[in-house]
């Protein structure tokens, strides 16, 4: 926001204190100043001139050379190229030295060939607004040799960064207001306040409009605004446009609220505050038609043309113009969640959806059109009627209670009573006889004790807190184990060669079938963005898997060989085809692809990462789990299983279809695992059996099977998970072997070779006992698997 210092001194005065020392002021209290610019003449080398002749340059068809006379006894020849000036015309003119800012210092020299002894200005050359194309025309009765800056008093403008919750701030009294605190310098007193004296025919039909106000003021002259309105626009980057739309400008960017005229002839009969048809056509004064839905307010006349959309913005066919006589003022509060669902719906925003959306003052409603109508009668001539009011104000919030107890404890007993109690009244705020504290309608940020001590504590000076060195340890929350959980494993990736990617929570329709889901997607799962920013843009992520696929593409276009990512992050999705909504949980994303290692003299040609490598990663990560991948189809994906860690289904497994690959340019063996975080990090939280190091020999024997080419691995390790046996310790594949000829072995088996070892925690096994517990264990495997034994 804007705010000009000159502007902030029509309420404050703040003579004596430095642009410095304002912007201190402001950025400690929490009003972030974002920029400083300094408006007005830039030197004091600009004086008035008069051009005494012009004549023909003799060598440029577009230059003449004029003589000038700038006050100091000397005539001065002056080339310019301007052509709206006559002989006689006081204008402004840079003697030699005067410096324009950017490093543009005017000197003497020659304009082809003819010496030229300053320059004739613009306003624009001279940090003025251009009136016409060409020379500043001066005034007739300005003298002569007079320097600028003091015909156009200079200014500074404040780029402020107000916070959301800081509505009472949006203009030039609230900034104001928020000084006067500070300081401690006294505010000019605000507008009176209009009486209501006249029955109001207003109807109000919408609960979005809770308290409206107008007044019809007759015979007014549309026109130029003055120089003093269009001066104080201009410096915060408004365009003048005319008297009556100037005023309502001025009104809002001054005190804050936001008004409306209407051309009273284009209204046919009483104003109508009404919620919109469906699907309404609204003509803004941007000249853009909107389609309007139920929960949309409009301003309409009794035969029901809509001529302003309540809050945001008013309609181009009732506009005020030139030709306009009569008018009617607007000055309403709106509740703010509905203009911001209409301005935000709709992508259109002004000066005074910003400021309804984050809650106007309804106490200003009053104020702020008996001073606009003063204005426009001083101005524009007319004659006014009596406001009409519909509706009522909102009620006050109510007092709260100031606790100096948690005061105290909160400032470290350096804020006394006496000086919150003052600090709270110079905010505006009014003691009550039980201790609680009147909240003024301007701060609706202002709903907890809390509030009040983070009042007071701003106002007075976070430095007033003394700084202390004692600490206080705490004990550790759920939200503090599963971070650290979460950070273990983020480490633990790292020191296997991962890259953690962070992408954005936002996809495209089409990444969609990149999901990697523990939980099939259906109809109605995705959440959708009303109004996507782009395409790329439009849905909620229920999976992490599309981003580290379009990571791993864009480092692909860029020629890496070997891909190793992970993200951690939260996934959005509704459950059951939308019958649990807007469900989000945390989710760790593996990729893994292309070459192994990177090459070396001894391995030119590193192997390609497969399967197996992503399930040692996994296993690495839960050392203590047993893991188990289990197939299941995943759409989109060649390969697919879900991932189990002991009994726990924990997440879900996929190798990216080639297609999909050789769509992105990524190698055709590209894996992802997708693990839900929660469940993964109350595995681990949980404490591992713990056992001591064997102190008796084991014994360990093989067997070879032959089995169905199709039996998945994962059906033989349950099987060996089931036999209880106590001696045996552990087993593991050896060997793999299956011919698809069919000569060795038939072309629809496999054999596969097991060491299995077997031991006691309390004595030596004899040969016997290892072998009666070798022949269960064949037993067993016979009886749950299609299986013989070579």
């Amino acid at each position: 926001m804007k705010t000009s210092l000159a502007w902030l001194n029509d309420h404050i005065d703040l003579d004596g204190l430095s642009t410095q020392e304002l912007s201190d002021l402001l950025t400690f209290s929490g009003i972030e100043v974002e920029g400083i610019e300094a408006k007005g003449i830039p030197s004091e080398l600009i004086v008035v001139a008069q051009i005494k002749d012009a004549v023909q340059h003799p060598d440029a068809d577009k230059l003449k050379v004029c003589t000038v006379d700038v006050g100091d006894g000397t005539d001065r020849q002056i080339v310019c190229g301007a052509k709206n000036y006559q002989v006689g015309d006081k204008v402004p003119c840079s003697l030699p030295g005067a410096d324009l800012g950017g490093g543009f210092v005017i000197k003497v020299g020659k304009l082809r060939g003819v010496e030229s002894q300053g320059m004739l200005c613009a306003a624009s050359e001279i940090g003025l607004v251009d009136q016409e194309d060409g020379l500043l025309i001066l005034p007739a009765d300005s003298v002569v040799g007079t320097k600028l800056v003091n015909l156009y008093p200079s200014d500074t403008i404040f780029e402020l960064e107000v916070t959301p919750n800081r509505p009472d701030s949006l203009s030039h009294r609230g900034v104001a207001r928020e000084l006067s605190v500070l300081s401690k310098r006294e505010l000019q007193d605000g507008p009176p306040e209009a009486e209501q004296t006249a029955a109001s025919p207003v109807e109000l039909k919408s609960q979005t409009c809770p308290y409206y106000t107008c007044r019809r003021i007759s015979g007014v002259r549309v026109g130029e605004s003055p120089a003093w309105l269009k001066g104080k626009l201009e410096a915060i980057g408004l365009r003048p446009i005319n008297n009556i739309v100037d005023i309502t400008n001025y009104i809002l960017h001054d005190l804050g609220q936001p008004l409306h005229a209407f051309d009273a002839a284009k209204v046919n009969g009483h104003l109508v505050v009404r919620d919109a048809l469906e699907g309404e056509v609204f003509k803004a004064l941007d000249e853009n038609d909107y389609s309007l839905q139920a929960v949309d307010c409009v301003i309409s006349d009794e035969a029901g043309t809509a001529l302003a959309l309540a809050g945001v913005m008013g309609g181009l066919d009732s506009g005020v113009t030139e030709g306009t006589t009569d008018i009617i003022l607007e000055s309403a509060w709106f509740t703010p969640s509905e203009i911001r669902r209409t301005s935000r719906r709709l992508i259109l925003t002004s000066d005074s959806s910003y400021r309804f959306e984050r809650q106007a003052d309804p106490s200003m409603v009053l104020p702020a059109a008996e001073r606009a109508t003063s204005l426009i009668l001083e101005l524009a001539g007319g004659t006014a009627e009596d406001i009409l009011i519909a509706g009522e104000k909102p009620a006050a919030a109510p007092s709260i209670k100031l606790d100096l107890e948690q005061l105290a404890q909160v400032s470290a007993s350096s804020i006394s009573e006496a000086e919150a109690k003052d600090c709270l009244t110079r905010l505006g705020l009014a003691e009550q006889g039980d201790g609680t504290w009147s909240i003024p309608s301007n701060r609706p940020d202002l709903t907890r004790p809390i509030d009040l001590i983070e009042e007071v504590v701003r106002v007075i000076g976070f430095d007033r807190i003394p700084a202390s060195f004692t600490t206080y340890a705490v004990p550790s929350s759920a939200t503090d184990k599963t971070y650290d959980t979460e950070l273990a494993l983020k480490k633990q990736l790292a020191t296997q060669g991962f890259y953690e990617c962070q992408t954005i929570k936002l996809i495209s329709d089409s990444q969609v079938a990149d999901c990697l889901t523990l939980k099939p997607l259906q109809d109605g799962d995705l959440i959708r963005v009303s109004l996507p920013l782009s395409e790329d843009h439009a849905v909620l992520r229920p999976s992490l898997a599309p981003g580290l696929i379009a990571s791993a593409a864009n480092n692909a276009r860029h020629g890496a060989k070997s891909f190793r990512l992970f993200e951690s992050g939260m996934a959005f999705r509704n459950l059951g085809g939308g019958k649990k909504k807007d469900s989000e949980f945390p989710v760790l994303a593996i990729l893994l692809a292309g070459q192994s290692s990177a090459p070396t003299w001894a391995e030119t040609a590193p192997r390609t990462a497969d399967l197996y490598d992503l399930k040692a990663v996994l296993q690495a990560i839960a050392p203590n789990l047993p893991l188990a991948f289990k197939p299941k189809d995943q759409n989109g994906y060649l390969l697919g299983a879900n991932i189990h860690l002991g009994e726990a289904n924990v997440g879900t497994f996929g190798r990216l279809a080639p297609s999909r690959c050789r769509a992105l340019d990524l190698p055709l063996d590209t894996y992802l695992a997708e693990l839900d975080l929660g469940k993964v990090g109350n595995l681990l939280r949980k404490e591992g059996p713990v056992s001591d190091l064997p102190q008796f020999p084991g014994s360990s024997r093989d067997v070879a099977m032959e089995l169905p080419l199709e039996l998945p691995a994962a059906d033989i390790e349950a099987a060996l998970q089931k036999f209880k046996n106590p001696l045996l310790v552990s087993y593991r594949c050896v060997s793999l072997f299956s011919d698809p000829s069919g000569e060795k072995i038939a072309a629809d088996k496999k054999s596969l070779a097991y060491t299995l070892l077997y031991r006691s925690p309390d004595r030596t096994l004899k040969a016997k006992q290892v072998d009666e517990a070798h022949q269960a264990l064949l037993d067993h495997l016979q009886k749950s698997l299609p299986v013989s034994f070579r």
